[in-house]
């Protein structure tokens, strides 16, 4: 992993701080346990993010689904398409990938405005079980789906997974040291570059979408075993003494006293509280949103109108491809925060408003000869969305009290989700426009 380096750094710094005192021995033993969480979160976010990834990177398989005939249970490898429209100039799918994207996100959306105003109140636990759940039942729901519509809602079950984990999981760092946030953010990195690469090799390689989607059902089962088997129980807020704290650190979570519980989470903030909290938070929040608009306003708006007719690559390997180089930009840039650290990540939103706007240019002018130029700028892409992302939650978790922090996470959380979708209301009529142009 690009971060590993730094993150051991700075888990060894947190580890330093708390144990001074205590014997050499005991320091080895903090240590292990510290790698275990680093590791754990890092797959936690790999795994959560998995499912979401994938369906927008099927996206273009799933929405051919409306082409193909009654008596057809999966889509087939190498897709012909049919224009939408035959007098446009764009290949057209007679719906927008954003119909995906919207379906992928809305569930999220919901979960995340609900989740400062009462989903703390459930126990970790049996948020992990149900995200696992709905994570595996997407996909076997996605690759048995015969109608655009059935798997549309196996997409909502993706969304409904990635969602509340991201809550919980983002949540759960609040009890942790810090650096778990890098390894979480890198994890989700991880997961966008795994879930486009493996989705477009293994079709690449002729595996039908169907047998693609079966063959990633052990995702969900390693989510759970990463929370419940590797991950520990996180260290009180207010230990009475570092033996205790070290011994209920090497505990499993199973049958531990959850974080909720303890004194100090946001169960027992007021709502002025809150919302003085949330206030302070937008300096972050807006930008991020902006990031997010600008970016799936790309993926899920422009991707499938850049078709470009003079290459080997047909217009659904075009898309995976586009797909998997973002998500490579993503990870590579949400595992740098031990290189480099931004302050003001409104600039990265500025940045990425100058993508959207040439790339818009070009879909409607078509002045970008190579397909090799937008390769280019959509890794660009991907490495500004995945630092704004890393950046955030790294500059909200020093700039928030003990008391606030796990509160700032969960309301935080809204800022790409609403950024997406968004984009993906303004995609569907900017793609049925477009397609309707001659």
């Amino acid at each position: 992993m690009g971060s590993s380096a730094g993150s051991w750094r700075r888990l060894e710094d947190s580890e330093r701080e708390e144990t001074d005192s205590e014997p050499q021995a005991p320091r080895l033993d903090s240590r292990g346990v510290l790698w275990k969480n680093a590791v754990g979160f890092w797959i936690l976010g790999l795994c959560n993010n998995f499912s979401y990834v994938v369906m927008l990177s099927a996206a273009h398989d799933i929405l051919k689904q409306e082409q193909a005939s009654g008596n057809q249970s999966h889509v087939e490898p190498g897709p012909t398409p049919t224009p939408h429209n035959s007098s446009s100039r764009f290949d057209c799918n007679s719906i927008s990938t954003a119909a995906v994207l919207l379906a992928d996100i809305l569930p999220t959306l919901v979960i995340k405005l609900l989740a400062p105003l009462g989903l703390h109140l459930l126990p970790y636990s049996p948020r992990v079980l149900v995200s696992g759940v709905c994570s595996a039942g997407s996909f076997v729901l996605v690759a048995f789906s015969q109608s655009v519509g059935l798997s549309l809602c196996g997409v909502v079950l993706a969304s409904i997974s990635s969602g509340l984990g991201e809550v919980t999981f983002l949540s759960l760092t609040a009890f942790y040291p810090s650096a778990v946030i890098s390894w979480w953010s890198s994890g989700t990195g991880g997961a966008g570059l795994l879930g486009s690469l493996s989705y477009l090799g293994l079709t690449q390689a002729g595996l039908s979408p169907q047998h693609t989607l079966l063959s990633m059902l052990g995702i969900p089962v390693l989510l759970l075993a990463s929370y419940f088997l590797l991950l520990t129980s996180p260290e009180p807020l207010d230990p009475g003494g570092e033996n205790e704290a070290e011994t209920a650190a090497r505990q499993p979570l199973i049958g531990t006293e959850t974080p909720e519980s303890k004194p100090g989470a946001s169960w027992d903030l007021s709502l002025q509280e809150r919302w003085t909290v949330f206030k302070g938070l937008l300096r972050y929040i807006i930008p991020l949103v902006l990031v997010y608009f600008a970016e799936y306003f790309i993926n899920q708006g422009l991707f499938e109108l850049l078709f470009f007719r003079n290459t080997s690559l047909s217009h659904a390997q075009q898309y995976r491809w586009y797909q998997m180089l973002y998500q490579a930009g993503v990870f590579a840039s949400r595992s740098s925060l031990q290189c480099c650290r931004i302050r003001f990540t409104w600039v990265l939103a500025l940045l990425q408003c100058l993508n959207l706007a040439l790339l818009l240019a070009d879909v409607c002018l078509s002045f970008l000869p190579s397909i090799y130029l937008i390769f280019i700028i959509i890794l660009y892409e991907g490495l500004l969305g995945g630092a704004a992302y890393v950046n955030t939650f790294h500059n909200i978790a020093l700039e928030t009290s003990d008391k606030h922090r796990e509160f700032a996470m969960e309301a935080a959380c809204i800022s790409d989700t609403l950024g997406i979708s968004l984009s993906g209301v303004l995609a569907l009529p900017l793609h049925d426009f477009l397609c309707h142009l001659p």
